[in-house]
């Protein structure tokens, strides 16, 4: 509690990290307290409206949308005694001062904070782009009124996205599954990811080929003797590259005017053209200069976060978070590119202590940026400070994921203000004449870097894992025309299309930016948003599209186009922009959007009448069976083969044109129930690739997964023994016996031999003593034997049919083990953390698979598997799990009872003791445990499967 009210000012940031390092700037006139994030919000269920608004029209809404869209806010349970703090200090001061982020989120949240307190005081805000001390004490000398424009604009885009989401989710319950959600910046990402999957669904390569010459100079030669060129024309006809056909099918592009090499005519040509003398026909050289990239930005800090540290969107802003938080770097959301003049000062004398002064130019650098409204914050993200730390200087103060990314920082803010990289580059055109009197021309290229400049401290690296690094050289000989040359070896090379690349996060966040879909604030959320929903799963770095993110893009596309069309969203990101400048108003915007607006573009959501009566009106035109069928080819035997996405998974469905099952109402309001015959269906293992699907992929489902298949007759009655697959995973049947597959066998390697074994279980061991059949059988929880009802487990399946009835009763006779079994055997060994250098295993668990250092552990999430899960994606799923903290424990129920209310009198002072020694032990653990973790700025409220989501968009 301050001292003297009269000269004390509260100080109000989000978060405690940030609190703390703040407070050690200001002096003992002020008391620095965390908001914990968001106080307020929109209702995020029924439970949370007030009671005097359950029964109005709009209170699901949790916006007044006839009255302005004037809306209900309510504190967040878990704030409540935080505000109530709050609320008291705001009483004891002189003066407020609100110090929460500058950008519309952090404006939002001060402003929420006005509204809940209430103060009696002055109330100014502070605002600042970095925790340093000369910083925050220019902030609090230079305060502001909070700027309702950009209230206004994160407001209108909270309500937005609320309509959209709680207008929209319905008619995905109804015609796709209960419990999905929609978006406005969630479905469109979602909506370009599926769009590439579909790409690679059509994509069909085509082979080519051409020939790779290895070339030497005659005689001595300055610089490397032998080099290597490639053929790309005959007769002054092109070669055929990758580039001149057409994706979907694989054939050369009408009019690309090429020529196209098989392997034969590849290789005749080669032999043609061995020992034939190859000429020098042309040398242009230019000179070679690239200018530094500029500073980072949030979308271009998550990109190179992701393709050099392999760290997620979320993993990148949380530790950026950290790192600003702590006065490391500025602030972490932005999408400037502008850096102030002492930070060019600083950069500038660094770059002459590190690299020497010949690496300066003569005049700063000053970038412009690329993003449309760039208005998140005025600097770009560079470390903290009117002289930079250098990565070395801080390596004892942060964690291994803070270290790697303060070094990404720091470099890529030194290289923006060194000198260009300079050099040269080369291309060479070679000529042959084959015996047959062919003229094949050869072309080789050539870079050499005199000065690498900037390209001594940062190198950007790029989303194709094949593209040559920035700073490669490629030497070449000096060559001048009419040189001749020897051609030392002449390969025919194949190769072949390859379909377009899956999204990573990465490329994903640099899509969204280019489409001006997104802010800086956002990027992160949207790619946990689509992953956490089911829509997107990963698979090392790439993000794969689900089934059912198929059928939900599938829905908007066709009835409410204009819903996830990309131009269309963009304008939306605009018109928040002008929000937020005070260019427009946000209730005209949010009229137009919902109740629709002749003013609107053609085709747009205000001329279609607003999303209200959008999503009334289409409702019964939407085929719920159409919508959840995804085409895939017709087989061989002219059936159509769909995948259909269930109430329980996707699933493959094949059938003749015209003879598709019909679809039975469930009742329920879902969507309808496939009554197709099992036969003609088959389940789709979890963590397939829609691209996968191919023929030879499906006809293997069918075959081992979900159709029948015959592997004989049985030799002793003569009835059929079938390959099924059933609710529990395949099986084999004959006439009224039926066998599950054991763990150890596959549905496509099944034999008649091993299927005859099978249905002798459970096998008859024998016939104790007592008369009790002895039996040998598989379970849920491995093989085992049985006599009544005592049962032990087997050591292996083989047993099963192996075991002796004297083994059996041996076993039965032994008392039962209750310990711990052994430790089974780690399913695989990874190597070491690249974080930790603690080395990595996967092991089986009580609820699967999971990863560990022998530390802290994390399950595998949905998609992954022990066998595809990489180094990187093991290492951020710790580092997140470490982030997170201990999972708080339960405490136990308290039961007041008369016996233990007289113990608790007899024992009154050993009691007493005991609460005062636990007492220390709990501060001494507080205060461990709060050193150890820094809580993050922003807490997500938990979400509910089975109500409409509310995107954060």
């Amino acid at each position: 509690m301050p001292s003297n009210a009269r000269s004390t000012r509260l100080v109000i940031v989000e978060s405690p990290a940030k609190a703390k390092t703040i407070s050690g700037y200001l002096g003992p006139g002020y008391v620095v307290e965390a908001s914990l994030g968001h106080v307020r919000d929109l209702p995020r269920n029924a439970d949370d409206v007030p009671a005097k608004y359950k029964g109005e029209s709009w209170a699901r809404l949790g916006v007044d949308v006839d009255n302005g869209f004037a809306a209900l806010y309510v504190v967040s349970p878990d704030r409540r005694q935080q505000i109530s703090k709050l609320t008291r200090l705001a009483k004891e001061v002189d003066e407020v001062f609100l110090a929460t982020d500058e950008d519309r989120e952090g404006e939002a949240i001060a402003w929420h904070l006005v509204e809940t307190l209430k103060p009696k005081v002055p109330v100014k805000r502070m605002v600042f782009h970095e925790i340093t001390r000369q910083a925050i004490q220019a902030a609090v000398a230079n305060p502001r009124e909070i700027d309702r424009d950009l209230v206004d604009a994160q407001e209108a885009r909270r309500i937005l996205d609320r309509l959209y989401g709680y207008e929209v989710s319905p008619v995905l319950w109804r015609k796709v599954r209960s419990g999905l959600s929609a978006g406005r910046v969630q479905s469109v990402a979602t909506r370009i990811v599926v769009e590439r999957e579909r790409q690679r669904m059509a994509f069909r390569t085509a082979e080519y080929w051409d020939i790779l010459a290895t070339l030497a100079v005659r005689g001595t030669a300055e610089g490397p003797r032998n080099f290597s060129a490639t053929l790309v024309a005959l007769n002054g006809d092109r070669i055929a590259s990758g580039k001149d056909f057409e994706p979907t099918t694989g054939q050369v592009k009408p009019g690309a005017g090429v020529m196209h090499l098989d392997e034969a005519g590849a290789r005749g040509l080669a032999a043609r053209l061995d020992g034939r003398p190859f000429t020098v026909t042309r040398v242009d050289e230019k000179p070679y200069r690239r200018r530094p990239y500029a500073p980072f930005i949030t979308s271009t800090l998550q990109q190179e976060a992701a393709r050099k540290l392999r760290f997620s969107s979320q993993q990148t802003m949380r530790t950026a978070q950290r790192l600003y938080e702590n006065g490391y770097i500025t602030y972490m959301r932005t999408d400037s590119v502008n850096l102030s003049e002492t930070a060019i000062s600083a950069a500038r004398r660094q770059i002459a202590e590190l690299y020497g002064e010949r690496n300066v130019p003569p005049e700063p650098r000053r970038y412009t940026g690329k993003v449309k409204n760039a208005q998140e914050a005025h600097e770009a993200i560079r470390p903290a400070g009117d002289n930079f730390r250098t990565p070395g200087e801080l390596a004892n103060e942060l964690s291994a994921e803070e270290f790697r990314l303060y070094e990404l920082i720091w470099r890529r803010t030194i290289a923006s203000q060194m000198t260009d990289a300079v050099g040269s580059s080369v291309s060479v055109r070679i000529r042959a004449v084959s015996g047959a009197g062919e003229e094949a021309d050869f072309g080789a290229t050539g870079k050499t870097i005199t000065e690498p400049g900037f390209l001594r401290a940062y190198v950007e690296s790029s989303d194709d894992e094949n593209a040559e690094a920035e700073d490669a050289e490629r030497r070449l000989p000096n060559l001048v025309k009419d040189q001749p040359l020897t051609a030392e070896e002449l390969a025919a090379t194949g190769h072949h299309t390859q379909p377009p690349s899956r999204y990573t996060e990465a490329s994903l966040v640099k899509s969204l930016e280019e489409l001006g879909i997104g802010r800086p604030s956002t990027y992160a959320s949207i790619m946990a948003t689509i992953q956490d929903r089911g829509y997107v799963f990963k698979r090392g770095q790439a993000l794969i599209p689900s089934f059912l993110a198929f059928a939900v893009v599938g829905l908007l596309e066709r009835h409410y186009p204009r819903l996830v069309d990309y131009n269309f969203t963009a304008a939306m990101e605009n018109e928040l922009d002008e929000i937020a400048g005070g260019d427009h108003a946000a209730v005209d915007f949010l009229t137009s959007f919902y109740f629709g607006s002749e003013m609107g573009g053609d085709q747009s959501v205000a001329r279609s009448g607003g999303l209200k009566k959008m999503v009334t009106e289409n409702l019964s035109e939407i085929d719920a069976r159409s919508v959840n069928s995804i085409p895939l080819f017709r087989d061989d035997e002219g059936r159509d083969v769909v995948v259909r996405v269930g109430r329980y998974g996707p699933y493959l469905q094949r059938s003749l044109p015209g003879a598709e099952p019909a679809a039975r109402d469930t009742g329920d309001g879902g969507p309808p129930e496939d009554t197709s015959p099992a036969g003609d269906r088959a389940p789709i293992p979890e963590g397939v690739a829609p691209d996968e699907l191919t023929p030879e992929k499906v006809h293997e489902l069918f075959l081992g997964g979900g159709g029948e298949r015959k592997l004989g007759e049985h030799p002793e009655t003569g009835e059929p023994i079938v390959l099924k697959s059933g609710r529990f995973g395949p099986y084999v049947a004959s006439g009224e016996r039926k066998s599950s597959l054991l763990r150890s066998q596959s549905p496509e390697s099944l034999t008649m031999t091993e299927a005859l074994q099978l249905l002798t279980l459970p096998r008859v061991v024998g016939v104790a003593a007592d008369g009790a059949e002895v039996l040998a059988a598989n379970g849920r929880y491995g093989p085992y034997v049985k006599r009544g009802d005592e049962f032990r487990s087997l050591e292996s399946e083989e047993q099963l049919f192996t075991v002796t009835l004297d083994q059996a009763l041996a076993l039965l006779a032994a008392p039962k083990t209750r310990q711990r079994r052994a430790a089974a055997p780690p399913l695989r060994e990874m190597g070491a953390d690249p974080l930790t250098e603690k080395p990595l295993v996967i092991k089986d668990g009580r609820f699967g698979p999971y990863v560990t250092d022998g530390e802290t552990n994390a399950s595998l999430r949905r998609g992954q598997t022990p066998e595809a899960l990489t180094l990187e994606e093991a290492s951020e799923m710790l580092a997140e799990k470490r982030a997170k903290g201990p999972a708080p424990r339960k405490r136990a129920a308290k039961k007041a009872t008369a016996k233990k209310a007289a113990a608790k009198a007899t024992d009154g002072e050993t009691a007493a003791k005991k609460t005062a020694a636990k007492k220390t032990a709990a501060k001494k653990t507080t205060a461990a445990k709060a050193a150890a973790k820094k809580a993050p700025a922003k807490k997500a409220a938990p979400r509910k499967a089975t109500t409409a989501a509310d995107p954060t968009d």
